[in-house]
């Protein structure tokens, strides 16, 4: 049976299963060229002029009853692919927590959904889950919190009762709705709360009202602007010096606020994953929900709890969507688990390179050019479908450079206080960073304190960085990084995502080819062909 999987909303992908088996994945923003990209048209026009067979299609929507997917998608649907239609508009939350559940290898876990917004149902909407999961998808709520609208709404308390589990629904707010509130102060969109991550590392610990009362988000400091798709939270004491223009100068107040929010967030994670450890006695902690993608958060559950056992799911954004509902529904209406892979290369899109013509270039000849000073951007297979760049879309610099932060920021046009993830090699992460008796981090979803002073260029204000490890499975990476350590004795380099500023990772190799010729960027690599194109 042929599955095709579909969310058209932020962060819009498809996946398509031939016979149980993940045949494409396609983020419509890697196609389109416009970050997060909500329609499915270029994603979709990939099937039909593949002439791909479609036996089912689920739609996966957030909202219950959504005319457009009643009335337009799935008409449009059923009449494209002469089909079956299915509509999954009720367990956003559990298609989250089952694509990480299904990845981490547990044989059992308690899955923590911290997300902006669930499945949303008249005036409530989810915005965090725990669920029990097992090894054959048999699933139990054991928490769950819902924003609602009006507090006092005796309908929706009524409504409320249905969930057999522990319930919270006491404010307007979740955890990421507060977390947006120090984005927005800043004026960035609701979806781009990872930049507060590197602003939070430049603020002070000083005292402040405490935004949680019993557990719940005071929602009573907050205000809701319903202006535009996607209404934004706002802190009211503060919301007169909202600015879009964080400089070296100004900066202070914003980085005090978003430490704040930082802090306060990731302890009332804490204190929920402690008390549910205890309740169940399981443990073994997924995260998914666009939160777990706070690697801050991640790194300090680590730290704090090293008698649990936690897997953060990397495409934990609603990216993933489409992937844990066909999980659900092959396991559900075929009595089986698809197979999907456990890294972040296979949406199968390859690109032909054949007709790019370059200077040969060896795995040693690239090490040799990163230890002289020089950018060298990285076009490799098939791209990462997560949000992370972990060596296929990459742009590489040297760690050691001080002033490394400078020159990769010039070239990308990102923000001063944002910091730098590093690659490593696994077999020496733990002399350059406190790993927390973790072996290994293939895929960003985990900060540590470094440890060596001999690599500025990707340690933060605060002592931290979000690293890769990288072993002989991520081949031509792993071989730079030993060339490049038997010329300077550091297995480490800067890596960042090759893309510019509010652009998404770039996908073709003529978006490669483009970006490369108007940046800064020295070298653009395709270790395929051992060719370079230089300046």
């Amino acid at each position: 049976m042929n599955v095709l999987s579909v969310l058209a909303s932020h962060d819009a992908s498809i996946a398509y299963f031939v016979d149980n088996k993940l045949e494409y994945f396609l983020k419509e923003e890697r196609l389109s060229g416009i970050k997060r990209d909500s329609g499915v048209v270029k994603g979709l026009n990939y099937i039909i002029k593949n002439d791909l067979e479609v036996h089912a299609v689920i739609i996966n929507s957030c909202v219950v009853n959504d005319p457009y997917i009643e009335d337009t998608l799935a008409p449009w649907m059923q009449k494209a692919f002469d089909c079956q239609i299915y509509i999954n508009d009720k367990e956003h939350h559990k298609s989250h927590a089952i694509l990480s559940f299904e990845k981490s290898k547990f044989d059992e876990s308690i899955v923590f959904v911290i997300d902006r917004n669930g499945t949303q149902d008249e005036k409530i909407f989810e915005v965090e889950s725990i669920i029990y999961i097992d090894k054959e998808y048999n699933t139990q709520d054991i928490y769950k919190n819902f924003g609602i609208e009006k507090l006092y709404d005796l309908d929706i308390h009524n409504k409320l009762k249905e969930y057999r589990c522990d319930l919270r629904c006491d404010s307007s707010m979740g955890i990421t709705q507060l977390y947006e509130t120090a984005t927005t102060l800043i004026g960035q969109g609701v979806h781009e709360n990872g930049k507060i991550m590197g602003l939070s590392s430049y603020g002070r610990d000083l005292n402040f009202k405490n935004f949680f009362n019993d557990g719940v988000v005071d929602s009573q400091l907050f205000f809701k602007n319903y202006d535009g798709y996607d209404e934004a939270f706002y802190i009211k004491e503060f919301y007169d010096k909202k600015t879009d223009n964080i400089s070296e100068d100004n900066y202070q107040f914003y980085a005090d606020y978003a430490f704040q929010v930082q802090k306060q967030t990731q302890e009332e994670i804490l204190r929920l994953v402690q008390k549910y450890v205890a309740k169940t006695g399981i443990k073994k902690v997924c995260f998914a929900g666009g939160y777990a993608l706070n690697v801050v958060t991640n790194s300090f559950l680590v730290k704090s709890l090293p008698h649990v056992e936690f897997y953060f799911e990397p495409i934990s954004d609603d990216t993933g969507i489409t992937l844990g509902s066909s999980l659900i529904f092959h396991k559900k209406m075929l009595g089986i688990i698809p197979q999907i892979p456990y890294h972040t290369f296979f949406n199968n899109i390859n690109h032909d390179i054949d007709k790019i013509e370059g200077e040969n270039v060896s795995e040693e000849d690239i090490a040799r050019f990163l230890s002289h000073g020089k950018t060298v951007a990285v076009f490799n297979g098939q791209s990462e479908v997560g949000p992370r760049a972990l060596g296929n879309r990459s742009l590489l610099y040297d760690a050691r450079d001080p002033d490394a932060k400078k020159v990769v920021n010039k070239i990308k046009n990102r923000e001063w206080y944002r910091p730098f993830a590093a690659v490593v090699l696994e077999k020496d992460a733990k002399d350059y960073f406190e790993m927390y008796n973790i072996k290994c981090c293939p895929e960003m979803t985990l900060s540590f304190p470094v440890k060596s002073k001999k690599i500025p260029g990707v340690t933060h204000v605060d002592n931290t960085c979000r690293i890769q490890t990288v072993d002989k499975n991520t081949l031509h990476l792993y071989n730079v990084l030993s060339n490049f350590k038997e010329i300077t004795d550091i297995p480490v380099l800067l890596n960042t995502s090759f893309n510019l500023a509010g652009k998404p990772l770039i996908e073709t190799p003529q978006q490669a080819i483009k970006t490369f010729e108007n940046t800064d960027i020295d070298m653009l690599w395709f270790p395929e062909k051992n060719i370079m194109l230089t300046k």
